[in-house]
């Protein structure tokens, strides 16, 4: 486990424009976008919603990708899948009305009384471009896990629903080149919503197109959509985050790189939005998704550097990491979009009061499903050692309380266990003996996963009889717990929040 500076701190990775003249789409987009900015927060008009807005204007999804809403007005298919770690078993979360939003009810009755990771993002166009946890790449990251599914819970149209939390190993990626997405300089547009309040500088919270395999196969090769604050071409402006484009081994802002006119997004929720026409231009555009327009951050060359001009897409769809499976970075992502052409501003802007109208609220800078921070010595945090990407037998340790550390959050189960990143706080080799370490591992149900919480402040595990214990009350990052005779000393005081 490291510092959050540290967390933070892994390196990035390494014509003609296309005009567009459809004065009748855009007039209609006029008036849909006069009827949005009137329309109460839970409305979802037919004929409304972000691919009918980029279709009417020439530029169709290619690929739709929500776990909160339908981005069709009328679709009313899957939004995404949940797998529960119990048993393996799998559901389909759907909509609760056509061309509405989740149902997030069918998901917690699904994983209750266990944890559910997003195993699957459908698309909502008929490509089916879904996305799946991602394989390892070049990058030296091993697969990508799924998303938890209830570690982010925001409401929309004033219905509960769930973002994709994606941490340090979440990531999910199509298989091969995508259908209808752009490749070999082809223009293209794509919009996600995100937040500005869990970010990072590592690589990569991305969006959109990337290479057909994982690995990096050079400049140009990326045409993704990021949010963070990475500054890859200095000199930028403030801190950031800041809305980006991820061509590949390099993170722009602006023609060449640095782009000091970008100010960067803040909001809780972000509509951050990325065209480019494959061969001299692209555009990037951030807004807050709960009010207001989008600011134009760049529009104009693309960059200079080699390999850019013409783009090299190869048509992979990625989210959450890099286009060679970089998955160092963190982000959360309720919805997006990939269009085909080069969209123009009015459906953008359409698009934009659509995202607004939708009325997201909620927190989006900690974890805020049913998981919470267990406190012990010290108050220290109860942590797995890493990175958030704990294998069974990972050390349980105390480390400095970090709010964006998801293997600082666990979940008590109605089975007395206690649960993080997919699995349960256990008693190494379920043994029983004062000073056996605790440990991680795959939820199974037996004795040495059964914490109850007294009245004294102790985790008790009936199995051993004995309490989670700090060795001699240490409190130095890095003190790895175990199990001890209860003795009601500070050193076995740990309270679940």
């Amino acid at each position: 486990m490291r510092t959050e500076s540290e967390r933070l701190a892994r390196p990035a990775r390494s014509t003609r424009r296309y005009l567009r003249t459809l004065l009748s789409a855009v007039a209609a987009l006029g008036f849909l976008l006069g009827a949005f900015l009137g329309a109460p927060a839970s409305a979802q008009a037919a004929g409304s919603l972000p691919c009918d807005i980029y279709a009417a204007a020439g530029t169709p999804c290619v690929a739709a990708h929500s776990t909160t809403r339908a981005l069709f007005s009328a679709y009313n298919g899957p939004l995404y899948q949940v797998t529960r770690a119990s048993n393996g078993g799998t559901a389909d979360i759907g909509l609760l009305a056509p061309g509405g939003y989740a149902n997030a009810a069918q998901q917690d009755s699904f994983c209750a009384n266990t944890t559910c990771r997003i195993t699957r993002v459908y698309d909502q166009t008929s490509r089916h471009n879904d996305l799946l946890p991602g394989p390892a790449g070049t990058s030296g990251m091993g697969a990508d896990r799924g998303a938890d599914a209830s570690e982010l819970s925001v409401t929309a149209g004033g219905h509960k629903v769930y973002g994709i939390w994606v941490s340090p190993g979440v990531g999910y990626r199509s298989s091969g080149a995508a259908s209808g997405a752009a490749v070999n300089g082809q223009p293209e547009g794509a919009y996600m919503v995100a937040s500005g309040t869990h970010v990072g500088s590592a690589c990569c919270f991305d969006y959109g197109n990337a290479e057909s395999t994982p690995a990096d196969t050079g400049n140009g090769h990326m045409d993704a959509v990021s949010i963070a604050t990475t500054c890859y071409f200095a000199p930028c402006t403030g801190t950031g985050p800041w809305v980006e484009a991820d061509m590949e081994n390099g993170m722009f802002q602006g023609d060449n790189g640095s782009n000091t006119a970008n100010a960067g997004n803040r909001s809780a929720f972000v509509t951050a939005v990325l065209k480019n026409n494959g061969q001299t231009t692209y555009a990037l555009k951030g807004g807050n998704a709960q009010s207001g327009g989008l600011s134009t951050w760049w529009s104009g060359a693309l960059p200079t550097r080699g390999g850019y001009t013409p783009m090299h897409q190869e048509g992979g769809i990625i989210l959450g990491t890099g286009g060679d499976n970089s998955n160092w970075n963190m982000g959360t992502f309720f919805e997006g979009v990939m269009v085909a052409g080069y969209p123009t501003d009015a459906a953008e802007n359409a698009v934009q009061a659509n995202v607004v109208s939708v009325g997201y609220a909620g927190e989006t800078n900690v974890p805020n499903g049913p998981q919470g921070q267990i406190t012990g010595p010290g108050n220290q945090c109860v942590d797995v050692a890493g990175d958030d990407t704990g294998a069974d037998g990972t050390a349980v340790q105390l480390w400095n309380c970090q709010s964006y550390a998801e293997d600082q959050y666990w979940t008590h189960n109605a089975n007395g266990s206690l649960s993080t990143i997919g699995r349960c706080l256990d008693i190494n080799g379920n043994g029983t003996a004062a000073g056996t370490k605790v440990e991680l591992w795959d939820c199974n149900g037996v004795g040495g996963q059964v914490w109850n919480q007294r009245s004294d402040g102790s985790l008790f595990n009936p199995q051993s009889g004995r309490c989670l214990d700090s060795p001699s009350g240490a409190t130095a990052n890095g003190t790895r717990l175990q199990i001890w005779d209860c003795n009601g000393t500070a050193a076995q005081k740990f309270t679940l929040h």
